[in-house]
């Protein structure tokens, strides 16, 4: 396909085709590649081999490329020494509530805020957008003195999984995302479904909940992965042993346990959500990019 004359790019075309300026651009082109690539896979490559190396290998300097002599039974000890079936466990339990509390509750606000259109619906939208600009450590204090003693009914939420649910449901930015997508929906559709006599919640149901299932999934990712990865605000509302998610679990044993075994155990950690991702790839760019198109 021959290129647009009118695109106005940094390297012309001319100059592409001339062999300089062909070499140029490649070489260009292959060091970045290889330099993100390098950054984005170097320290997955070190957490997969150095849990092949022996405890002596591991902590030498300076640190070998490959394993000398792999050890595949460093997987087997991180499985059975830090009971990673349990923390497993927690963890999908914890992350499966977050999602349906997040795709229940976000989507109706993104459909208020988009298709119903409540009054104040702009203010309340801004103010929450404002809340992405306030750091999460600074939220710390303030939830965690809510989820001890919960407003109205004074409950001690600690190592319930409501105390990982509920600061979760105030996900602001995937409202926004909920709500762009929800602007992309013809009005036509919402209108030829009012003059069938659909309530809004029926119209929720049936044509817009079908036509959300790309940004829906984007959602339910970032929810699961967000327990997932999370480590610091399940250790304070999780200290009991038999609540821990997987991250707090591997610092609580990382103690009195070989480097090896917890990094055989960090890798068994991450496997879950990095196969969830080849999976859903597709998903999580449609989802991206369909909610910044009209029609």
């Amino acid at each position: 396909m021959a290129a647009d004359p009118t695109t106005r790019t940094l390297i012309s075309h001319a100059q592409l085709r001339r062999g300089r300026g062909r070499v140029l651009y490649w070489v260009v082109l292959s060091v970045v590649v290889a330099g993100f690539t390098l950054v984005f896979l170097g320290p997955l490559y070190w957490m997969v081999t150095g849990a092949l190396k022996s405890g002596q290998e591991i902590a030498q300097t300076p640190p070998s490329l490959f394993p000398r002599h792999p050890q595949p039974g460093n997987y087997v000890d991180a499985w059975n020494n830090l009971d990673l079936a349990k923390l497993l466990f927690n963890t999908f339990y914890y992350a499966t509530g977050a999602v349906v509390f997040q795709l229940v509750l976000d989507t109706a606000a993104a459909y208020a805020l988009s298709k119903l259109r409540p009054v104040l619906g702009k203010l309340i939208l801004g103010m929450m957008l404002a809340t992405l600009m306030i750091p999460a450590m600074v939220l710390i204090v303030p939830q965690y003195v809510t989820v001890i003693d919960l407003p109205i009914v004074h409950v001690n939420l600690l190592d319930s999984p409501f105390a990982i649910w509920l600061p979760l449901v105030a996900n602001a930015f995937n409202i926004f995302l909920l709500k762009r997508f929800f602007d992309s929906i013809p009005e036509d559709l919402m209108a030829a479904a009012v003059m069938d006599g659909a309530t809004p919640l029926r119209t929720l149901w049936s044509i817009v909940l079908p036509m959300s299932r790309p940004i829906l999934g984007v959602v339910a990712i970032f929810a699961v992965t967000a327990v997932w990865k999370d480590f610091l605000w399940p250790k304070l509302v999780m200290p009991s042993p038999e609540t821990r998610t997987v991250s707090v679990g591997i610092y609580a044993f990382a103690g009195g346990t070989p480097m090896n075994v917890v990094i055989a155990a960090s890798v068994i950690a991450a496997i879950p959500t990095v196969v969830l991702f080849l999976i859903f790839q597709r998903n999580i760019m449609s989802g991206l990019t369909t909610g910044g198109l009209k029609g």
